[in-house]
């Protein structure tokens, strides 16, 4: 079970709200978010509500202003509790929508998808073992996208803009 507190104000004051699970819209709860705290599980959270938009993982610890979870403001409308995981890690990717053309897996961490695989997009994939983090550049940098067990028939529904994906990494909870 996980634990996250949001709060309106930085260094953790004001106004605050506790979750314990999936919220699809945290709008309703707070209108600003500058600080958090995460007690136990790590979560997603969204700048808009029904868990789109920009994506920050969190995970326990403290974070005292919205830059520490690199957040660009202040606006936090949903979260989702990432479950835990132990059966390992699995995902095949794949250079087409529908999961056309070459297949590619992967059982870790891959911090550069060019020089593991010459390849910096993703069309397609189905994640079979484990939570994963798209990150849109190497290194685990840029704008990240959640990617829990079920198949993704193209990037746009794990709300990519685009296929560009530099790095790739397996999310271990606590």
């Amino acid at each position: 079970m996980g634990k996250i507190i949001f709060f309106e104000d930085k260094h953790f004051a004001g106004q605050h709200y506790e979750c314990s699970s999936d919220c699809k819209d945290l709008y309703s709860c707070f209108r600003q978010c500058n600080s958090i705290k995460v007690e136990s599980g790590c979560f997603m959270i969204y700048e808009s509500p029904n868990y789109t938009g920009q994506q920050y993982f969190v995970c326990p610890g403290e974070y005292p202003e919205f830059h520490k979870w690199m957040g660009i403001n202040d606006h936090v409308c949903s979260c989702r509790m990432i479950p835990q995981d132990s059966k390992g890690f699995k995902l095949s990717f794949f250079e087409r929508t529908e999961f056309g053309g070459q297949m590619r897996e992967l059982t870790d961490n891959c911090p550069n998808l060019m020089d593991c695989f010459n390849t910096g997009s993703i069309f397609s994939c189905k994640v079979r073992e484990g939570n994963w983090l798209f990150y849109e550049h190497p290194e685990y940098q840029g704008r990240m996208y959640l990617m829990m067990p079920g198949e993704y028939c193209r990037f746009s529904e794990w709300g990519g803009a685009s296929a560009r994906v530099g790095s790739i990494k397996c999310i271990l909870t606590y």
